[in-house]
């Protein structure tokens, strides 16, 4: 059931962060709904530009809405990834996406205030939810990229005046993650400081953390062992995820690791069978996997067997 994903926020708030995954194919999809069945979470599905590009919004919007059909228990909200204003306008108008991300977090912050108002006004009008964000996270994310020495962290105070004169309705922020696979160097934590101080001055207002895949070493071990060459790859570290939930982080996007997974499937199976021209036999693989890794990271962010209360709550809160 697709769900307002400000509610799911109200449930999920100082106890559990929801996963928000990415989509862009057909696999990816089933095994998403399969790892967050098998875990029985709560989840946000993720559309981004370049995914909506890549095939066709519609092909994209139609597997969710098989997906829902398929499996009439899942609990979960749509949502537009890193959109720019006219993306984010043509969502709004589709009527299909629970919320929506605007990002203008490359802009001075006054002219990130007018374009997030716009977006939240257009949105609200439509009942429909707005994530913003401020401050810059280093790496790359689809056309986005940011060079570490230009990655800056969330000033709180600048991020309580931000959601007043915007109205926005969750806030990403900078707080020690990158976007991709190569993310800061050194020994990079979370900064559990800046989420503190943002929540104290903004009382039960959704946090959300981009770029927090943890890149699994395994897995990039195992895609070099099968021809990649991924070197330097780390992320953040997911033991993490479940601290900043209880501090106030009820989104967090997790991207890179399952295309490594991807990767990793694929690398191996046509090592293994090279005569094979087959695309299902590693499309099963990948599926079974992906939904495993769902799962666990399910585990980590605190969502798994949140389901039936998740579900509860959102029926008495929607009146159904």
């Amino acid at each position: 059931m697709i769900v307002p994903t400000k509610v799911l926020f109200e449930h999920a708030y100082g106890k559990y962060a929801l996963g928000a995954y990415n989509i862009n194919n057909l696999e990816q999809t089933m095994g998403l709904f399969r790892g967050n069945m098998e875990s029985k979470a709560p989840f946000i599905i993720q559309i981004s530009k370049g995914a909506r590009s890549y095939t066709d919004k519609r092909m994209l919007e139609a597997m969710i809405r098989a997906a829902d059909e398929i499996w009439p228990d899942a609990l979960f909200a749509v949502h537009l990834d890193h959109g720019d204003e006219q993306t984010c306008y043509d969502c709004i108008e589709s009527g299909f996406y629970s919320s929506v991300m605007i990002d203008a977090s490359h802009e001075p912050f006054e002219k990130n205030v007018e374009i997030t108002k716009r977006v939240v006004d257009a949105a609200h009008a439509k009942g429909i939810s707005v994530e913003a964000e401020l401050g810059q996270l280093g790496g790359v994310e689809e056309d986005i990229s940011v060079e570490e020495e230009h990655a800056k962290l969330t000033n709180p105070a600048e991020a309580e005046q931000f959601v007043q004169l915007t109205g926005c309705d969750s806030l990403a922020c900078a707080i020690g993650t990158s976007h991709g696979a190569f993310k800061f160097s050194g020994k990079q934590g979370l900064h559990f400081e800046v989420i503190e101080e943002i929540a104290r001055r903004l009382p039960r207002f959704p946090l959300v953390m981009h770029g927090s895949s943890s890149v699994p070493q395994d897995e990039v071990e195992r895609i070099n062992a099968a021809g990649g060459s991924l070197k330097g790859a780390k992320g953040v570290d997911p033991n993490e995820y479940l601290p900043a939930a209880k501090r106030g982080v009820c989104k967090i996007n997790i991207d890179t690791d399952g295309r490594l997974v991807w990767c990793r499937v694929h690398r191996e199976h046509f090592r293994d069978h090279p005569e094979n021209f087959d695309l299902r036999p590693p499309g099963k693989i990948f599926m079974s996997e992906y939904a495993k890794f769902i799962a666990s990271r399910n585990e980590l962010l605190g969502s798994a067997g949140q389901l039936d209360e998740a579900r509860a709550f959102v029926k008495e809160r929607l009146g159904l």
